[in-house]
């Protein structure tokens, strides 16, 4: 009984003291907050510096009121162009499921009339009404195939923020 209680009179110490930060870089164009991305410490950034002008791939370390430090670098907010978001962005998710979903129907569409042709005639055709509806659906797929949120560009409406959220000592 003494060290259930000790262990319930200890525990929520011990979880103030091993807190850590939950700072983080926000990415947001206007007040949307479904467009915002948000990059944490330890997890991997594709940039472009305006000093070097081509794309760098590092780890987040920390962040500082003005400062980004990486494994291999110090950024200034000021500093980055662009960054890299295809895997970060949800909308690419979205953009992914559409697509899929599009290409699928096409496909689906003359799959199914066809076989039903085969079944009711015996021989394989498509309806020309069909064929030019599912033919648009799959067309309208692949064309859709390389829309995807690529770059944050730091310009215009679009601003980079570091949030810094530190728990009281």
């Amino acid at each position: 009984m003494k060290s259930t209680f000790l262990f319930l009179l200890l525990f929520p110490i011990s979880i103030f003291t091993f807190a850590q930060s939950k700072d983080f870089l926000l990415l947001k164009r206007g007040t949307n907050v479904r467009s915002q991305i948000r990059f944490y410490p330890g997890e991997q950034i594709t940039y472009k510096s305006t000093k070097l002008g081509y794309y760098v791939t590092d780890v987040i370390k920390e962040f500082s009121d003005d400062y980004v430090y990486l494994s291999e670098n110090i950024l200034s907010l000021n500093d980055i162009e662009a960054i890299a978001i295809r895997k970060k962005d949800r909308r690419n998710g979205t953009l992914t499921a559409f697509n899929s979903l599009i290409l699928g129907a096409g496909v689906i569409l003359l799959t199914v009339d066809g076989l039903n042709s085969v079944y009711h005639e015996g021989e394989f055709s498509i309806d020309k009404g069909v064929g030019i509806t599912g033919g648009i659906l799959v067309g309208t797929g692949i064309a859709m195939l390389p829309l995807r949120y690529k770059t944050f560009k730091n310009q215009g409406r679009n601003k980079l923020q570091i949030i810094r959220m530190r728990l009281p000592d």
